[in-house]
């Protein structure tokens, strides 16, 4: 995985920049729109979100035994995403949802410039690349 230094500001500029950031969301949004039917479904979203538990269980961050839990936060994070609760997250849903996320992880990045591992297709990966050429740095691929 690369590791690159980023700040909060650089992700700020990449969701604040609507064309970009629209662009990207809109991609990641038909990768994860199984039937393309222009909406995800819990199913969508559930499948999304495995990906990332998974991770999390590979790194011991969640217990994978479980499923009564994981099912639950499924439904949550659906929950959050479906703001006008008719069962589907469409475009915009998805992208206002995803632009809090990014503005949160800013947030958290703050000003100073930190040393991350990227993980490849992530969403951080977009914000660098939309930075790239101004003040994000690639480093050596981590072990």
């Amino acid at each position: 995985m690369p590791v690159a230094i980023i700040d909060g500001c650089t992700v700020r500029e990449f969701v604040e920049d609507t064309d970009a950031f629209e662009k990207a969301m809109k991609q990641r949004f038909n990768n994860l729109d199984s039937d393309r039917d222009g909406t995800l479904s819990r199913s969508d979203v559930r499948a999304a979100f495995e990906c990332v538990r998974f991770l999390g269980c590979a790194l011991d961050m969640l217990d994978p035994n479980t499923p009564d839990q994981i099912d639950q936060l499924h439904d949550r994070v659906f929950c959050k995403f479906d703001t006008d609760h008719n069962g589907v997250v469409d475009i915009m849903e998805f992208q206002a949802q995803m632009r809090d996320i990014l503005l949160a992880m800013a947030d958290g990045l703050g000003a100073a410039p930190l040393q991350v591992v990227i993980d490849a297709g992530g969403l951080l990966e977009d914000a660098l690349k939309h930075g790239e050429g101004r003040h994000v740095t690639f480093a050596a691929q981590a072990p």
